[in-house]
């Protein structure tokens, strides 16, 4: 995959589909009125989620991102369209490619920002990676707990 330039729809079968969408507001600025690159990377993130999850109801987290190149910038106002489909089914894995394109607020023009690649994994209860085709496992708030600071129950040392 060429990293500079976005994937682009190849037929009519494609199977891309609109995952997010957003408008970038002040916030989400730098004092060149143009959009965080990490503002963008945690949207792509949320979008990759958003394509696991239709592989399985479980809690999905982010394995890794492959190398994200911004090629145009995103601006105050512009609509960030973030269009996803499923590269790669592994047994508890699903690798997703993300898309990401702007409206621009004042021509309406379309522009490609960048493409990512996205590793998300299904985890169970325990947060150990499970096939994400079983059951769903999330019954609620699909929170993991932290790890445990002192595995193997030893006993912990007392602060001064």
């Amino acid at each position: 995959m060429n990293h500079m330039t976005p994937s682009k729809k190849t037929s009519p079968n494609d199977d891309r589909r609109l995952a997010l969408r957003i408008v970038t507001m002040p916030r989400d600025t730098n004092q060149y009125g143009t959009i965080f690159g990490g503002v963008i990377l945690s949207y792509i993130d949320q979008a990759s989620f958003v394509e696991a999850r239709r592989h399985g109801v479980h809690r999905w987290v982010t394995a890794s991102m492959d190398r994200v190149d911004f090629i145009a910038p995103v601006q105050l106002g512009d609509i960030v369209n973030f269009y996803t489909r499923t590269e790669r089914l592994g047994t508890t894995s699903v690798t997703v490619l993300v898309d990401v394109e702007v409206q621009r607020y004042l021509t309406g023009a379309t522009v490609a920002v960048t493409s990512a690649s996205v590793a998300m994994v299904a985890v169970g209860p325990d947060c150990k990676p499970i096939p994400f085709a079983s059951p769903p496992s999330v019954d609620g708030a699909g929170i993991c707990p932290d790890p445990d600071p002192n595995p193997g129950n030893a006993p912990q040392k007392a602060r001064p």
